[in-house]
């Protein structure tokens, strides 16, 4: 039975009585039993020392802040009325009004968490009013610290800090000629000939407002979904920018979950929450009403329409017209994570339930570090604080196209990048004092037919690199000491980039760690520090890393080899005759050689024997000018997902050295040569062995096969057009190749 339909005249609290909510009928409408409330109590009691409950003098403070805000506006909207030569009758009664949205306004914010909010302002106030006088009015105030604009934004925003209180203000400009303040923005009329970007800005309040209406209790939803995004963080799969879920979607999860079990309290609804969608079959989508066309001509989710809607995996739809996909990051590696956290979910929740733990258990975050032997240590570093929080905010934001790009290697199964960024370890001294590294957990085929495979991983670098250092080309952020680094490390060698307490076996974390964890890390960007995930071995999962082998590949010596310092000396090459650093890194550290510039010079090197592979791969250190690619050595522009992509030949057809590459590359005396390559530096127990070869020019990304799924939209990947920066910046590339054993 299709639910009720709500209308633009309804109000909040005046909700009618339904048979059911959603789109299906309910699973269950039994009552709370006692011992279900009594858990319920008891999950808000492990809840708190985690910081999710905030006091009543902040919440109180929160509220005279909104307060404040909302006469100001009122006020600036009547002086700007006045400008406009308005009837003087008619300046009192323009109105005006502050709107919230976000977890602030669904009740389950943090206790120092920001206020998103939304300035609704009559027709004859313009954006460039609110950009230009808005913002001077904002600056004048004695209690408004932090102001800045971001006109250009997608969604454009002014953020400043009211009385220490963090707001985000957006604007939209309705057709009325004035705004009341008992004004409903749920109705879809009001969205009639308005421009995009007040359609963009008024979409957060109108979802967070039907989410609100379309769930039977507000308190058990509340209460539920605090419990599931402090799960969530946890357990490091709460970040929709690198795509795992946001705020807005595990409230429309916690949503549906509350439809299916109306009557149910907290402590059942977080059982029932892993239960359903643990067994959930995507990629059937999540609705939580049916949608509905309001003949306005604006772009909605619709998969019948739309052959990109077809490609995502993990479709949860908004329920506000125009209604969207909430989830267009999830690729195939978050969503398995995140089925996998479903069904992790279910067992600890059963164990709870029957008395065998605790809520704490719940909440225990696992050690991400202890669940894979292999891991791509992306860093990010700047010359100074100002640069490097711009660099890494938009490196973070493009860190889906490298998991994508890793996804698409036929050798990979899986590639987990942690949303919780640390900062750059002492023991590998960079010359940018300012730096952050993410670490991406990787998973290997397993070998069935050869005993060893050359993966190519080089291109999956590069071509993700270049969007990073074009992207910030084409914004004018790119500056002097903007470096991005890629680098192959195994597992016990991750103790030389983080503290000994991340690697090493862990279930428990301090109180301190879990508060900074659960709170965010204090600010809007940093919210994504899931801490650390899934204590167990890859040994016997889905994904699991290759296992090892008793003949291992042998590695194809050169000419140059046999000159070669001892295996486990440092590979490093400076410009300009700098001295190589004291504590660079040594093969037991990872492999990490930087590529300066997008055509490296390369070294011959002699054709391995028939049936013998070529051993791990970092390229050469070099660092020249950066030169202007030719267009043969851009990656040409992806419109959607490719099948896997073989990087290396098999064993019967031994891998071609490059030729091509020899010959096609042009002298240039800005190359400096490198210190002579190290040789094998990994165990061949692991499955790995890797030494340095020259690098190679990019690879032309290969058409697009629709068979395939979709994971990234077109935008966030290469543009072929847009050429690489020109500019003296250095430019950092890895070529990275492994050999992997069967």
């Amino acid at each position: 039975m299709k639910e009720m339909s709500t209308t633009g005249s309804s109000t909040l609290g005046g909700q009618q009585p339904r048979k059911h909510y959603g789109i299906t009928s309910s699973i269950s409408l039994a009552f709370p039993r006692e011992i279900d409330q009594i858990y319920t109590q008891k999950l808000t009691e492990a809840m708190k020392p985690f910081g999710v409950f905030e006091g009543e003098n902040e919440l109180n403070h929160r509220l005279a802040v909104l307060g404040k805000l909302n006469s100001f506006v009122k006020e600036w909207i009547a002086e700007i009325s006045e400008t406009k030569n308005l009837p003087q009758s008619a300046v009192p009664n323009v109105g005006g009004k502050i709107f919230t949205f976000g977890s602030y306004r669904l009740g389950v914010h943090t206790k120092g968490a920001d206020i998103d909010a939304l300035c609704v302002a009559p027709r004859h106030v313009e954006r460039s009013d609110f950009f230009s006088s808005f913002f001077e009015k904002l600056k004048r105030h004695d209690e408004i610290k932090d102001l800045r604009a971001v006109e250009d934004a997608f969604v454009p925003v002014i953020k400043f800090k009211f009385d220490g209180i963090e707001i985000d203000l957006l604007f939209a400009r309705l057709a009325f000629q004035s705004i009341p303040d008992n004004l409903d923005l749920r109705g879809d009329s009001l969205l009639r000939n308005l421009d995009i970007r007040c359609i963009r800005s008024l979409n957060g309040c109108r979802v967070t407002d039907e989410i609100l209406y379309l769930v039977p209790n507000k308190e058990n939803f509340r209460l539920t979904l605090r419990a599931i995004k402090l799960w969530a963080k946890r357990r490091g799969i709460y970040s929709n920018m690198l795509g795992f879920l946001g705020g807005v979607s595990w409230a429309m999860l916690v949503a549906r979950t509350c439809q299916l079990y109306p009557n149910a309290v907290a402590a059942t609804l977080v059982h029932k929450f892993f239960l359903v969608f643990s067994k959930w079959e995507w990629p059937n989508p999540v609705l939580l009403k049916q949608p509905e066309d309001s003949n306005l001509n604006l772009p909605v989710w619709d998969p019948r329409v739309n052959p990109s809607d077809r490609y995502h995996l993990m479709p949860i739809i908004t329920p506000a017209y125009p209604q969207q996909n909430s989830t267009y990051n999830v690729s195939t590696s978050t969503r398995t994570i995140m089925s996998e956290e479903f069904k992790n979910g279910l067992m600890v929740t059963d164990e709870i339930l029957l008395g065998k733990a605790d809520w704490s258990k719940l909440f225990e975050p696992p050690n991400f570090f202890q669940k894979y032997k292999h891991y791509i240590v992306l860093t990010a570093s700047a010359s100074n604080e100002e640069n490097h929080l711009e660099w890494i905010g938009l490196v973070e934001s493009k860190i889906r196209v490298l998991v994508g790009n890793l996804e698409r290697n036929e050798y990979i199964t899986l590639a987990h990048v942690n949303p919780q960024s640390f900062p750059g370890s002492k023991e590998n001294p960079n010359e940018n004092e300012f730096v952050s590294m993410w670490f991406i957990g990787i998973n290997f085929k397993k070998l069935d037919n050869s005993d060893c495979v050359n993966i190519d991983l080089t291109y999956d670098i590069q071509s993700f690199t270049d969007t990073v250092y074009r992207q910030a080309s084409n914004i004018n952020m790119l500056k002097e000491g903007m470096t991005i680094e890629a680098t192959h490390v195994k597992k016990k060698q991750l103790h030389h980039y983080l503290p000994p307490e991340l690697v090493q076996r862990k279930k428990k974390q301090s109180l301190g760690d879990i508060n900074r964890s659960s709170n965010g890390g204090g600010s809007k960007r940093c919210s994504l520090d899931g801490s650390h995930l899934d204590s167990s071995t890859d040994t016997g999962t889905p994904f699991s890393s290759p296992t090892p082998v008793s003949k291992p590949c042998q590695p194809v010596s050169t000419p140059e080899d046999s000159n070669t310092s001892p295996p486990k000396l440092p590979v490093s090459v400076f410009m300009d005759g700098s001295p190589p650093s004291e504590s660079s890194l040594t093969s037991e550290q990872g492999m990490s050689i930087p590529v300066i510039g997008s055509m490296p010079t390369a070294t011959p090197v002699s054709e391995p024997p028939a049936g013998s592979t070529i051993p791990t791969v970092v390229g050469r250190n070099v660092i020249p000018r950066l030169i202007s690619p030719t267009p043969t050595e851009l990656p040409n522009s992806l419109n959607g997902a490719a099948p896997k992509r073989p990087h290396s030949p098999s064993l019967e057809e031994p891998p071609k050295r490059h030729k091509d590459t020899e010959e096609g590359v042009p002298d240039d005396s800005a190359f400096k040569e490198p210190y002579p390559v190290t040789g094998n530096g990994l165990d061949v127990e692991d499955g790995l062995t890797e030494e340095g070869l020259a690098a190679t020019k990019p690879m032309p990304i290969p058409t697009i096969d629709t068979s395939r799924t979709q994971r990234l939209p077109s935008n966030e990947l290469p543009d072929a057009s847009s050429p690489i920066p020109t500019s003296n910046l250095r430019v950092i590339k890895n070529s990275i190749r492994l050999t992997l054993n069967r």
